[in-house]
This record gives C-alpha cells, sequence and structure tokens, in this order.
C-alpha cells in the first residue's frame, strides 16, 4: 500500500494523539489509516502499512470495534475480515464521546455519589464541609455535562453545525445578558 507523506504524518499525529486521549499509539494509528482509506482493509494490508505485526493488528482493531469506531465486512469469495472506519465524521465523534462518557465520566460520577452518601453521615469539621461542597460542585458539573452529551446525542449533525456556528454569537448574547443583568442590578430602587 503507497501512502503518500501527508498520510504518514497525518497516521503519524493520530498515533501521538491516541495516547494522550487514552488509547496506545499503535491504536490511533490503525484507526488514522482506516479513517483516510477510501476502500476496507484486511488485517495484513493494516500491517504492512503501517510496520506492525498482525497480533497488533487484532488487537488494535478489537479496541476500536469496542468504541463503536470500526466495523468489519466481508466480500464474496473472500474469507478475511475486512475492516473499515465510521464514514460520517459527526458519527465518529458522537462514538469517542459517547464512549468517553461511559469509561470515563459515569465511574466518577458513581464514585462521587458514593463519597458523599457515606460523607453526609460523617462530617464533623469545617475542612469536612468544605470538601464535601467541592465534591458537590464537581458532580453538579458532571452530571450537567452528562445530560448535555445525552441531549447532543440525539441531535442531528446539521442542527450540531448550527448549534456550533452559534457558539462565538450565543457568548457574546451571554456577555450582554450579563452587562444588562449588572447595570439592572445597580439601579437603585426608590
Amino acid at each position: 500500500m503507497n501512502l503518500s507523506h501527508q498520510q504518514h504524518k497525518f497516521i503519524r499525529h493520530f498515533g501521538e494523539m491516541g495516547s494522550r486521549w487514552g488509547i496506545n499509539r499503535t491504536v490511533g494509528q490503525i484507526y488514522a489509516l482506516l479513517v483516510i482509506n477510501k476502500d476496507a482493509l484486511f488485517a495484513d494490508q493494516i500491517a504492512e502499512a503501517l510496520s506492525i505485526s498482525r497480533g497488533n493488528v487484532s488487537m488494535g482493531i478489537k479496541e476500536l470495534q469496542s468504541w463503536r469506531l470500526v466495523n468489519v465486512t466481508h466480500k464474496p469469495g473472500d474469507r478475511k475480515d475486512y475492516y473499515y472506519a465510521l464514514s460520517d465524521v459527526w458519527a465518529m465523534a458522537r462514538a469517542i464521546f459517547e464512549e468517553r462518557r461511559k469509561r470515563e465520566i459515569e465511574p466518577t460520577l458513581s464514585v462521587l455519589r458514593d463519597i458523599l452518601l457515606e460523607g453526609a453521615k460523617e462530617q464533623s469539621n469545617e475542612q469536612d464541609a468544605y470538601a464535601e461542597k467541592r465534591m458537590q460542585d464537581i458532580l453538579a458539573l458532571l452530571e450537567m455535562v452528562t445530560q448535555w452529551s445525552v441531549d447532543l446525542q440525539k441531535v442531528s449533525p446539521e442542527s450540531l453545525r448550527s448549534l456550533m456556528k452559534m457558539g462565538a454569537g450565543a457568548i457574546k448574547m451571554l456577555e450582554v445578558k450579563d452587562k444588562v443583568k449588572g447595570s439592572v442590578e445597580l439601579v437603585p430602587v426608590s
């Protein structure tokens, strides 16, 4: 398989970023290769293109399938498994966001809830009260982010694009609201 310099660079960068996102470098490279390939690839093609072992490919594919980022297909008369990435970048983003929520945020929510239930019985001093308040704030934020992510899963890609484009405008509207609210609060009531 002949990859251009640009494609190699993309694959290498995805591998580096993968390690920062909590997956290993090889898994990131496998995913990048599948994302930029028009056709589904079988394991030996992936191994050759990335100069990695067939075992690494197999483990990487399993990891990507657990994230729901890679699918398998078959070709008539061929017993090999062919792998391909989700074709829609919005579907990719949704799958990654959803899996990260399940793997990272939900366990944290569970631990925080347990800690706060236990702590309500044990609170005995000012430091305990302060620590509990901070944990409650973190819990509230994570619950809000979780609900937001659940809501975003229901939004179409077109609506998400529009929502993201509104970002700067929405922030300006909030700033104006805060200024107006601030100026209203400063006006003495007679």
